[in-house]
């Protein structure tokens, strides 16, 4: 039985998939629970209208989260924080820190979008962040955390 993955199911396939499954797995669990519909000529030519569509949407998002990147990493940013001993932070900086310093600077993103290896940082230096505005649009941020002054 052929059928059309309406979403990603473990261990099948991803969404929009075609893919040939057994008669009961298909009749009795992907089409009851709304992942898969039958995979008809019909259906197959409206899937490909879809992708087609879904293609040039897709590369004016590419082009969009390119530009946003290019903005981001022309940035300096420098995370101020209190410190206590040596180079020791009260508390720790995270991908919420990294997100104001962004809003302060004109560009607003997603905290969900960042992604600090370890998720916490405390002590002060220089580290980077990935951030990811895009499936296809993901780079390095650098950033520093400084001392705050008193």
């Amino acid at each position: 039985m052929e059928v059309i993955l309406k979403k990603d199911v473990e261990g099948v396939g991803f969404k929009d998939d075609i893919i040939t499954v057994k008669n009961g797995f298909g009749r009795n669990f992907l089409i009851p629970n709304g992942s898969a519909i039958l995979a008809t000529s019909s259906a197959k030519k409206i899937l490909t209208e879809n992708l087609k569509q879904q293609a040039v949407k897709n590369k004016k998002l590419v082009d969009d989260a390119n530009k946003i990147a290019k903005k981001i990493k022309a940035l300096d940013i420098k995370i101020k924080s209190k410190v206590g001993e040596g180079k020791k932070l009260f508390g720790s900086v995270n991908n919420i820190n990294v997100q104001n310093e962004l809003k302060e600077k004109g560009v607003e993103i997603d905290k969900k979008s960042i992604m600090i290896t370890g998720n916490l940082i405390k002590q002060l230096g220089k580290y980077s962040a990935v951030v990811r505005l895009h499936r296809d649009v993901t780079f390095d941020l650098p950033f520093e955390v400084v001392a705050e002054k008193k």
